[in-house]
């Protein structure tokens, strides 16, 4: 049996499993069983197939744009990467300029001011920032010091014995890419790089600190940023980076601590090592836009290593990823024109309505919350803004150049593009119609500083949303997304988008009870590809929450719709019961032990198994839905299921 009128794919269950036991497996243990993870991925599933069609057509969309402006530098970024020969011929010579600039450096100044102009473009610099909008007035812009200088992707890779493994492998590769680009005494100079990195990842925050939006938010003035690290000049930074000067009057400083202990590095600057450092950070940025032995080299550790791609993307799905990443939504005008209908757009309208109608309800009915919360709570809903499909105004990139025969070139003129775009927003009013996500992208989002739930039209399609398919479906896919504002950190936000505690004492209190249990439970799981590793219940609690939340939501949107009357059965199942089999199939996926073992360091979402079956164990419709009893796997005692909204 195939994909039914209700939208369901009920062509993967494993009949020898029951629900009660495993909905997961149940309803997706066919497929698990025999999906073979693409050679070119990390992992497969829902999420990967719509990502692999969007891809396909973001290509011919690509391939055949013609007539306007925004199709020739579309057309230019992508003959610059598909001309593999020329890149090839160039092999390391489009970076020896940059190589060359570090050679000059002779003490903290010069290196300093060397990096600035290296990051305009687009090298990474030895801390991150960006520019957002402020998250105690969403109303202007503000400058974000956010730490950085790592290449592996978390402080404990440098430290936990379970990661030996990769630094022996990272050393090997850093020695290898600078031999690449003939830079001599590779080995000894990876050492140095590595144990610089070291050095500076003793002071990063931790995943989960690093995740508190509380203690992220540091706002300081510019003496107080210079009191950080006094080692540092900052003005020449600023100066020397095209920079301008105001943007350091008042800043988000995330980790201070990091900062503090950066600055007592480059006190005692080790010439040496950081000119190799920054080297390297020419080199492995430059990669993946150089000849076929740096990006083959860049695959090997990045994607053999770190997440177990047996692999590399063919060159064309890469063009079409810094496309993506450049001109997306220039792309996503013709995605949306092509792909994405207005009866789309329309009937998410409804959906959206009906699950913030059931958020109505549930905050009412809270048991926990007191009035005086429930007040606030509304206020919060009542501004909540939905954005569906594409933006309203589209991007204008008139300025940014391309030419057809540079790749390299290319790169650095696009992060000049990005760069310029987000310093024009210092000083100006926070546009609330921007999009974080082009339509072509198979995600979702929530901003808690503008209080939206963004949904791309790439993501509104089956198994998420179909318009043919039965409402039941569509509420147990795209529906559930939206618990996200109510999360342990969106939670933290006012309806303006404001971190403001506007909870009172005992109803936190009883939230953080709520959420520590969750907490519990996940802390004891172990994902089926990487048995040996538990699940970080403080680092995925907010997706946890969110999961937990939006499937209530969606229920109750779903009972909102019925308006008292009994659900249809189609396909001989209740419309609770479809929901819930909606729900199981959208989280169908295979990871590959590295990538997984990654993930549970750093991604702040469970495994997907978990996703389904942990949040459905705490779901007390669940078990009425399919009769779960006590003597069924994923029965949870009725006193230990963490209900939050």
């Amino acid at each position: 049996m195939g994909t039914s009128t209700s939208g369901l794919d009920f062509g993967h269950i494993d009949s020898t499993i029951r629900i009660q036991d495993d909905l997961y497996r149940y309803f997706n243990g066919a497929w698990l069983a025999s999906a073979q993870i693409p050679a070119d991925r990390a992992s497969d599933g829902a999420f990967i197939a719509l990502r692999i069609e969007a891809e396909a057509r973001v290509r011919q969309i690509i391939e055949s744009a013609t007539g306007s402006d925004e199709a020739t530098k579309i057309g230019n970024i992508y003959t610059s990467f598909m001309d593999a020969d020329g890149v090839n011929a160039k092999g390391a010579s489009p970076i020896k300029e940059d190589l060359a600039e570090v050679d000059q450096i002779t003490d903290l100044k010069s290196f300093i001011s060397t990096l600035t102009r290296l990051e305009a473009r687009g090298t990474p610099g030895v801390f991150a920032t960006f520019i957002y909008a402020d998250m105690k007035d969403a109303s202007t812009h503000i400058l974000y010091l956010h730490q950085g200088g790592i290449s592996l992707p978390d402080e404990a890779y440098y430290r936990e014995e379970k990661y030996a493994d990769i630094r022996a492998a990272f050393l090997l590769h850093v020695a290898k890419m600078l031999d690449l680009a003939g830079v001599a005494d590779s080995s000894e100079l990876a050492r140095k790089i590595i144990d610089l990195e070291t050095r500076i990842a003793s002071h990063h925050w931790d995943q989960v600190k690093d995740r508190d939006v509380t203690l992220t938010y540091n706002k300081m003035e510019r003496d107080e940023v210079k009191a950080l690290m006094p080692a540092f000049d900052w003005e020449l930074y600023l100066r020397d980076g095209a920079i301008p000067t105001v943007v350091l009057d008042s800043v988000i400083v995330q980790q201070p601590s990091f900062f503090q202990g950066l600055g007592s590095i480059l006190a005692n600057f080790d010439l040496d090592s950081w000119k190799a450092w920054l080297k390297w950070q020419i080199i492995s940025c430059g990669a993946p836009y150089l000849s076929d032995e740096f990006v083959i080299e860049n695959f090997n550790f990045y994607g053999k290593v770190l997440s177990g791609t047996p692999e590399l993307r063919q060159r064309w799905k890469r063009a079409v990823s810094m496309i993506e990443g450049s001109l997306g939504e220039a792309v996503g005008k013709l995605y949306v024109e092509k792909y994405f209908p207005a009866e789309a757009k329309s009937r998410m309208e409804k959906l959206v309505a009906h699950l913030i109608a059931a958020y109505r309800v549930s905050i009412n009915e809270l048991e926990w919350m007191s009035p005086e919360t429930k007040v606030k709570a509304l206020e919060k809903l009542d501004t909540f803004n939905p954005k569906i499909g594409y933006p309203d105004k589209w991007r204008d990139y008139t300025a940014l150049e391309t030419t057809p025969d540079d790749l390299y070139g290319n790169l650095g003129r696009i992060v000049k593009f990005r760069r310029d775009f987000e310093l024009a927003k210092i000083a100006k009013p926070v546009d609330r119609q921007e999009w974080h996500m082009p339509p072509q992208t198979v995600n979702a989002y929530y901003n808690p500083v503008m209080n939206e739930i963004v949904f791309p039209a790439a993501i509104l399609q089956p198994p998420f949303f179909g318009l043919e398919h039965d409402d039941a479906v569509n509420y147990g896919g795209i529906g559930a997304v939206i618990g996200h504002g109510f999360d342990d950190q969106g939670s933290k936000y006012d309806g303006a988008g404001a971190l403001n505690n506007w909870w009172s004492d005992s109803d936190r209190a009883a939230f953080e009870a709520r959420t520590k249990a969750l907490i519990a439970q996940y802390d004891e799981l172990r994902p089926e590809e990487a048995a040996e590793v538990n699940v970080n219940g403080a680092l995925t609690i907010g997706e946890n929450i969110g999961d937990l939340g939006g499937l209530t939501i969606a229920y109750k949107a779903y009972q909102i719709l019925l308006d008292s009357e009994p659900s249809p059965v189609i396909d001989g199942l209740t419309g609770e019961q479809r929901l819930l089999l909606s729900w199981a199939q959208i989280w169908r996926a295979k990871v590959r032990p590295e990538e997984m073992r990654r993930r549970i360091a750093t991604d702040p979402h469970s495994p997907a198994e978990f996703r389904c079956n942990q949040i459905v164990k705490n779901f007390t419709p669940f078990y009425e839905a399919f009769g779960v009893s006590e003597k069924d796997g994923l029965w949870l005692e009725e006193q230990s299921r963490v209900s939050i909204w």
